[in-house]
């Protein structure tokens, strides 16, 4: 998969499938309103009307089914005739199983997608990650022809014209990914700083960087101490996952920025290597953060909210920010709250609850709140020597809401901007692979400050239609950080 190059188009062509194989999936009703007509010119010579006609009426979804067309040259496959409410309509998760286990192989392969216009932008960013990047396998190593994979999109009721968006999507969730699988002898803060100052150049932006012994001059924590407590021997293999929300924004601002931003949008980076030293932080330290506040180590494993806590407090006084979005692999108790397919969403509005909600289902990277209740749950952090612990008291007391609310405490609960917190810890990953999750939820949910058309239709934020979604309108004419 590491050397597929994908390539979305309105036409993909005629061929016969034995010499381009194709897969062409979409829910049963769909499949069924295609006329012959637009596809036979993937299938013949060696599939016909007939054999088709009879594939669309073999096929029991439940929740999915496939059927070859031609030996293993060409296969049709259905998704769900359904989801639920807290499901993307897309059934993106599906989509990217499909293409893994039926996608024919080949240096040049088809994929035709039959879905509503809705869906299209999510189920581009699915198949994006049916293809990730990243591969020291030996033998992959040694293919240096590129294979091909192009996709068509067949909208039912309405025309085939894409635009650019679906591309720059990809590449950003498949970047998200690579970086992500990437293990830390090859993708330490340095590296990481590396590719943000490659997607920089390919914008035309030049990164502000702050490290070192500067960050201390300038008031931040103690970042030149992290690290964990020692080497778990179960629990430390997989860490590499924890720049995922990292690796998320940098994709999403990559994509959103090509594709036109209309107010003003920053993208930080609050980095540090995870690792043993004799120098890492100790329990029963006090940091001084950038907020101001001391906080009190009784984990040591709880550093990533640290330099997030500092991170959104940069935001608000040094960018002017009035809109702040902090998206991290934070807890690993978000995969109990709201398990292995949604975020967790934490924030001070309800409006923007309501929009990360529906940006999940539009864009396929769901998202699912966690409980907003400061006055009940912040008590956790107490301390008796400073004015904060990291990490709670009570385990089994909201524990992903507490971790959230330890980065919002910095700004201040009473802050009149919004904050949203997004803790990704589960679904930036299915089994030992990435999936770039975070990039399209970002895209979808800010699309409406977005020049692309698409954008601006998966976004939540357009088209009020209540009171609840008027405000989202007003917010979304100020001024974005992620």
């Amino acid at each position: 998969m590491a050397n597929v190059v994908l390539e979305f188009k309105v036409s993909a062509g005629d061929s016969d499938p034995q010499s381009r194989p194709v897969l062409i999936l979409g829910q049963q009703s769909n499949l069924q309103q295609v006329s012959w007509s637009h596809i036979k010119g993937k299938l013949q010579p060696v599939v016909s009307k007939e054999t088709w006609q009879a594939a669309l009426g073999a096929l029991n979804p439940n929740p999915t089914d496939s059927c070859p067309l031609y030996l293993n040259q060409a296969v049709v496959a259905a998704l769900p005739s359904r989801v639920s409410r807290h499901n993307s309509p897309a059934s993106v998760h599906f989509l990217s199983r499909l293409i893994r286990s039926c996608l024919p192989g080949g240096n040049n392969r088809c994929i035709v997608v039959v879905c509503e216009r809705s869906d299209v932008f999510a189920s581009a960013c699915a198949i994006a990650r049916a293809f990730p990047l990243f591969t020291r396998r030996s033998a992959s190593s040694r293919r240096t022809e590129k294979k091909h994979v192009t996709v068509e999109f067949v909208l039912i009721g309405g025309d085939s014209s894409l635009d650019e968006c679906l591309s720059n999507a990809a590449d950003g969730v498949r970047l998200a990914a690579r970086i992500v699988d990437t293990p830390c002898n090859e993708m330490n803060t340095d590296h990481f700083l590396d590719e943000i100052k490659a997607v920089g150049s390919e914008l035309g932006i030049t990164p502000v960087i702050i490290r070192g012994e500067e960050l201390k001059q300038r008031g931040f924590g103690d970042p030149l101490n992290l690290g964990p407590p020692g080497l778990g021997s179960t629990t430390m293999p997989g860490m590499k996952r924890d720049c995922g929300g990292a690796a998320a924004i940098l994709g999403a601002f990559k994509a959103t920025i090509k594709q036109g931003f209309k107010d003003n949008l920053h993208a930080v980076f609050c980095l540090a290597e995870n690792s043993v030293g004799p120098t890492a932080t100790r329990p029963d330290d006090i940091h001084t953060l950038y907020s101001g506040k001391t906080v009190e180590i009784n984990n040591t494993d709880a550093e990533g909210r640290l330099v997030l806590a500092d991170g959104v407090v940069y935001a608000c006084k040094d960018l002017s920010a009035d809109i702040i979005l902090d998206m991290a692999t934070l807890t690993g108790a978000q995969g109990i709250s709201t398990g292995k397919y949604h975020a967790a969403v934490m924030t001070n509005s309800e409006q923007w609850e309501v929009a990360c909600v529906r940006a999940g289902r539009s864009s396929g990277d769901l998202a699912h709140p966690l409980v907003y209740c400061p006055e009940l749950h912040f008590s956790e952090f107490t301390s008796a020597v400073a004015d904060m612990k990291n990490s709670v008291a009570d385990r089994e007391n909201a524990q992903s809401s507490c971790a959230g609310l330890f980065i919002g405490s910095h700004l201040g609960f009473d802050w009149p901007g919004v904050w949203v917190h997004v803790d990704i810890a589960s679904p930036v990953h299915a089994g030992e692979r990435a999936t770039g999750f975070g990039v399209a939820l970002l895209m979808a949910l800010f699309g409406q400050a977005s020049d692309d058309s698409m954008l601006n239709q998966v976004s939540p934020l357009g088209a009020p239609s209540n009171k609840c979604e008027d405000q989202m309108e007003r917010d979304c004419k100020r001024r974005r950080l992620v």
